[in-house]
């Protein structure tokens, strides 16, 4: 558990990486090992992310409550010595009040800053209605201000997750967010430059840039040139791990061997990142 010192001073140096020149890759682990090797590769911050614990639970996406998420966030945080964003869905409520009481614990739990989406959990109607999710935001934003130190804000639009590849209301809904308070805006599902350049020009606050998904396929020196402030990965690295983990355990399965073993990492290789 972080003191109240420390978590201090996270929010205030992660605060300062959105403002200082230049991009920022802040990679998300899902577990105390992932974190350190991560910490240890020379990051300078961390995020959580919601498919990566509930996979390490044996659960689906979403499917991990507030307690046990933010339990997690706070081993992540205190694993290392970097300020750590969490990934907190839809804030585990629908209404602003329930989002408010989400960011107090956040912070109570040690993290920097935290993201909200206007995702609602529901097939039907997927995304909130734009004046709600405008709300959560706002209620978001007042609770992290009334916390008396730095905890920075990240609102999600996530249409283009939801098959509503409708840019338009998505670049919409990310000005209401700025204008509500959140200190950083994102829209994973961003693919093409040129839009990612038009929403880090246009939006009034930097750009949270969901990276490595298919249908990209430029270098992050081209997310730079293009205006985006930070990047994350989601759940990339976490699906990396566990696609390595499928193809060694089919070969062991299906072919009765193990040729994964000449290129796994050895003891030697991991041992350097973790605590004796």
């Amino acid at each position: 558990m972080l003191s109240e010192r420390e978590t201090s001073e996270r929010g205030e140096a992660f605060r300062a990486l959105h403002r200082g020149l230049g991009l920022f890759v802040m990679p998300n682990p899902w577990d105390l090992g992932s974190a350190r090797i991560l910490a240890g590769l020379g990051f300078k911050a961390l995020a959580t992310t919601s498919a990566g614990l509930a996979y390490s639970r044996g659960r689906r996406d979403t499917a991990i409550g507030r307690e046990a998420a933010l339990a997690h966030a706070g081993e992540i945080a205190a694993a290392t010595p970097l300020p750590v964003n969490g990934d907190l869905e839809k804030g585990y409520g629908d209404s602003p009040e329930a989002v408010a009481e989400t960011i107090r614990l956040a912070a109570a739990a040690g993290l920097a800053g935290c993201s909200i989406e206007d995702a609602s959990g529901d097939p039907a109607r997927p995304i909130y209605e734009r004046g709600l999710a405008v709300a959560r935001i706002e209620a978001a934003a007042a609770a992290a201000a009334a916390l008396g130190r730095p905890f920075v804000l990240t609102a999600r639009a996530e249409n283009l997750l939801h098959g509503i590849d409708d840019l338009e209301d998505t670049f919409q809904r990310l000005a209401a967010f700025a204008e509500a308070g959140a200190e950083v805006l994102y829209a994973p599902g961003l693919k093409d430059l040129e839009t990612i350049a038009r929403f880090a020009a246009e939006l009034p606050c930097p750009l949270n840039l969901l990276y490595g998904i298919r249908g990209q396929g430029f270098p992050l020196a081209a997310a730079a040139e293009a205006g985006v402030k930070r990047i994350s990965l989601g759940s990339n690295l976490a699906r990396a791990a566990y696609g390595g983990l499928l193809t060694a355990a089919r070969e062991l399965a299906e072919q009765g061997t193990a040729s994964f073993a000449a290129t796994t990492p050895t003891f030697a290789d991991l041992d350097p990142f973790m605590e004796a």
